[in-house]
């Protein structure tokens, strides 16, 4: 009988949900293991959670490390929620990330018979993100060691923090120096940032989830990876012109040249979501712009772009490997955000036509394909779920031949699948950031017959984390 508290030696099998590991006692008992984890750890772990047929507990000791277990080089690793997987080496991460995909695929998708490729690996393992997203909080979360000690012992101020919040906790955020997943700029413009936020307490306080008063929100920082052009943009509740001013002066004088562009995006919302209703432009043009393969994109701070550059090229060429598509074949390009994936597949196919919700992504697309003289694209804001729209736009463009679909990290609304089904292309290439919304979305594509997978292929966008992208291809069974 199994007891709460109790210390368990096990070995790690396999990963589990939820960014858990799992393993079996002795007795056959199936355990998951919460923590910095790898499979073929032995660790001692401490139950909490008594089920019938599993457990659930937490890392205590490492007994015997996995082959692939190797020294994270960042202070934050085990605090901060992204990089979980810098204890594991690299082929390690690829192998884990193939699984991902391939058990959704049968386990939630129900698919058979659907072999998964080896995950395609990154040319950078760190300082390749294009962009960060920290946070402000008026609470910094504390390290074991800090907590109990008198508020003069400490370092920072404990009213204070810039940074990423902690796994479940969104009240607070770990006051960070540096990211290494950040490009050395980023790590600049943080620290400017927060030294100069430090200084004006007083008239820029923190915003407070807790009474939705105050002013500092977030810092997002965006990076062009083959141009080199560096945008600041800080999110307030309303906007101060004499601050922001100065703000800029210590931004321009600590990253010099490198600064392309600093704006403040302004909102009222009661939360920490780092999306403007108002921008106001400081300093540059409001824009920077990176470049994939021959094509150069306009990003603007609330536009969605690839955030690994040298990656992105990689997923886009194996997006259009998998769309086979023809010289006379009509597109769709669905969540097209700044209109990257439609400028690459703009140059095979006869047209295409690029549905986004994001009005200011819109805009950037059409400046995008105007800048490269790109005239069989046609960019449109559209909600996916309103199915009339669409009917209509369709009959106005041309029957879809293909749809590339590339949707945010919750997958589709089920009316837009229902939307995919009606309109009936010959193939739907889903590109996922989610192998559980992949797998779910691809099980409603194809339950009723009308669909089949044919092939997925993962691809590393986010090495040192648990993230993968997969690119899958969908075929109508008539075709």
């Amino acid at each position: 009988m199994y007891k709460k508290k109790q210390m368990v030696e096990v070995e790690i099998l396999d990963l589990g949900d939820k960014n858990q590991c799992f393993g079996r006692l002795d007795d056959g008992m199936g355990i998951f293991v919460q923590g910095t984890t790898a499979v073929g750890d032995t660790v001692m772990a401490e139950i909490f959670k008594i089920k019938k047929k599993y457990l659930v507990s937490r890392f205590r000791e490492l007994v015997k490390p996995s082959p692939h277990r190797i020294d994270p080089v960042c202070p934050y690793f085990g605090l901060c929620g992204g990089c979980k997987w810098q204890h594991m080496d690299y082929p390690e991460q690829l192998r884990l990330k193939r699984k991902q995909v391939q058990d959704a695929l049968e386990h939630i998708g129900g698919f058979a018979g659907i072999e998964c490729e080896p995950c395609l690996p990154a040319p950078e393992l760190f300082g390749y993100r294009n962009k960060m997203d920290f946070s402000f909080t008026d609470l910094r979360y504390l390290t074991t060691d800090e907590i109990g000690l008198e508020p003069s012992q400490h370092d920072k101020p404990l009213d204070f923090a810039l940074g990423f919040h902690a796994p479940g906790c969104y009240a607070k955020a770990i006051d960070l120096d540096h990211c290494d997943l950040s490009t050395e700029e980023m790590n600049i413009a943080l620290n400017t940032t927060r030294a100069f936020c430090l200084r004006h307490k007083e008239e820029l306080p923190i915003y407070s989830t807790r009474s939705h008063t105050g002013e500092l929100r977030n810092l997002v920082v965006r990076h062009g990876g083959n141009t080199g052009e560096f945008m600041v943009n800080l999110v307030t509740s309303t906007h101060h012109p004499e601050l922001m001013q100065e703000l800029c002066e210590d931004l321009k004088i600590a990253l010099g040249e490198s600064l392309t562009t600093f704006v403040n995006n302004t909102t009222s919302a009661k939360n920490t979501v780092a999306f403007g209703e108002k921008e106001f432009v400081i300093h540059g043009p409001g824009h920077i712009t990176d470049r994939l393969g021959s094509y150069t994109y306009r990003i603007s701070a609330n536009s969605f772009f690839q955030t690994n550059t040298a990656q992105a090229e990689t997923l886009y060429f194996k997006i259009l490997e998998t769309a086979r598509l023809k010289p006379t074949d009509v597109v769709y390009d669905l969540f097209c955000g700044t209109g990257s994936i439609s400028l690459f597949a703009s140059g095979h196919c006869k047209k295409v036509l690029g549905v986004e919700l994001v009005e200011s992504s819109v805009n950037d697309a059409r400046e995008n394909a105007k800048r490269h003289n790109v005239e069989n694209c046609e960019f449109i804001q559209l909600d996916l779920k309103d199915i009339k729209h669409i009917e209509q736009d369709m009959r106005d463009f041309g029957h879809p031949d293909v749809v590339i679909t590339d949707p945010p990290r919750a997958g589709m609304n089920p009316k837009a699948v229902k939307m995919l089904l009606k309109i009936a292309p010959a193939a739907i290439v889903y590109v996922s950031c989610n192998p559980a919304s992949l797998a779910r979305d691809g099980k409603m594509l194809c339950e009723e017959g009308q669909y089949q997978l044919v092939s997925c292929q993962p691809v590393d966008m986010f090495p040192q984390t648990n993230h993968v992208e997969s690119v899958a291809r969908f075929e109508r069974v008539d075709c």
